[in-house]
């Protein structure tokens, strides 16, 4: 197993804060959530909470060695996914005009390939190109 750099290692660390707090919040904030899940999505209060859960076991998955690079795949996967989602609470705030502003849902769409590589880079699923 290759050795972890200090700064892999800080990523990495900030990906598991990120995802303990979303799945957290999916938790705690179910009805909340359950109002941006795409109306194509089947069950969406099962949805919230499953996917509430795998952000806190892909959070736990990076702390360990052995399924860090696994998490990794999983949680870009998993934010590739969810992108449907943050583009049906974009539409429901933007249309109603009485949720958040364009401003943080420009932000959050343009952030979502950032957090896909974030969780590759951060758990060691795909590595830099420049060779020591």
């Amino acid at each position: 197993m290759d050795r972890e750099s200090g700064g892999r290692r800080v990523a990495r660390w900030l990906l598991i804060a990120f995802y303990l707090t979303a799945g957290i919040g999916h938790l705690l904030f179910i009805d909340a959530m359950v109002r941006i899940v795409p109306k194509f999505v089947p069950a969406p209060r099962l949805v919230v909470l499953a996917t509430g859960l795998a952000e806190l076991a892909g959070a736990a998955a990076l702390v360990t060695p052995r399924y860090r690079r696994a998490a990794g795949w999983a949680l870009a996967a998993y934010a590739l996914c969810v992108w449907p989602a943050n583009m049906q609470h974009a539409w429901n705030d933007l249309s109603s005009g009485t949720g958040l502003p364009i401003g943080y849902h420009v932000v959050r769409l343009l952030l979502q390939p950032l957090i896909i590589w974030w969780a590759l880079r951060a758990s060691g699923a795909v590595r830099s190109c420049r060779q020591p």
